[in-house]
């Protein structure tokens, strides 16, 4: 995976622009059953399974001295009545921390651009026109092959976090193109409306395992998080995923990678009863009565 990550990208006269932007973060995400997660007993059994296949691979683990508390969030995805961001590889999320019951005072807001080669995902400029921001975030992500455990397939997301902006979500592309002048390359009436996906309230519930260690310093935040609506009332996706960051890629050991990759796998065949296939999270909300908007199938 690591030799498609090439040092030589910022060199490209299209993609200048991103000096800074090389790959910090490699992000391993399995998709879970929902039904599994009725409880905080599905966070405890799903995690001594994984901590099986830990046990088989000698890893050592940092356990969270919280793991088993749970942090509730409000995620809420936004786009045009067609999808048009979404179809473009574009995602415009919203997500509220709550404590104790209760949102705080401020948000986070992402956008990001999503796509399974790595140079169209370089060349696409995600910064805000906002008078700045709190970080550009260059991923690569691993995700489940769409039909049989075992493997790995790559999507790379390069976006930027921003916290609390003063963006009406709701109103029309053309304002939210004058934050983000990307979007502005969308072939779409300025005036097209912005709304709620699918009128999709998800409550995010999420616990932080710990760090998994992958030797020669190479670790991973590993968490477990169920997503579910608030309007259906019903479970959409569970998720176990671990992120490991670094300056360069490159500079990571081999051995280091190679083991990370192998647990991810061995993860998806030891724990098979709790592996969903086919779909990714985000997918899964704006497939909500799609109606036939959805072009960019994850």
């Amino acid at each position: 995976m690591g030799k498609h990550l090439d040092k030589h990208i910022s060199k490209n006269p299209e993609t200048k622009h991103l000096d800074e932007d090389v790959i910090h973060y490699r992000e391993y995400k399995i998709l879970l059953k929902p039904d599994r997660f009725t409880s905080k007993r599905g966070f405890v059994e799903f995690w001594e399974d994984v901590s099986k296949t830990i046990d088989k691979l000698g890893l050592k683990v940092d356990t969270d001295r919280s793991a088993f508390d749970s942090q509730v969030r409000e995620v809420l995805f936004y786009d045009t009545p067609q999808f048009d961001l979404y179809n473009h590889h574009f995602i415009l999320r919203k997500r509220t921390f709550y404590d104790q019951g209760w949102p705080r005072p401020g948000h986070e807001l992402t956008f990001k651009y999503r796509d399974p080669d790595l140079k169209a995902a370089a060349a696409v400029d995600v910064r805000p026109r906002l008078g700045g921001h709190d970080e550009i975030k260059f991923k690569e992500e691993l995700l489940l092959e769409r039909d049989r455990l075992g493997g790995i397939r790559t999507v790379y997301s390069h976006g930027c976090v921003l916290t609390s902006p003063a963006i009406e979500l709701d109103r029309g592309i053309e304002d939210i193109s004058k934050a983000f002048p990307t979007l502005k390359k969308i072939d779409i009436t300025p005036r097209t409306q912005m709304e709620l996906v699918n009128n999709v309230a998800v409550e995010e519930v999420q616990n932080t395992m710990g760090m998994i260690h992958f030797h020669h310093h190479f670790k991973g935040k590993a968490t477990v998080a169920i997503w579910r609506s608030r309007a259906l009332e019903k479970s959409l996706s569970g998720e176990f995923a671990f992120q490991c960051k670094f300056d360069r890629l490159e500079e990571v050991s081999k051995e280091s990678i190679e083991l990370s990759e192998e647990f991810y796998k061995m993860v998806q065949l030891d724990c098979a009863e709790w592996v969903k296939l086919g779909t990714t999270k985000t997918a899964m909300v704006y497939g909500l009565g799609d109606g036939g908007r959805l072009k960019n199938r994850e």
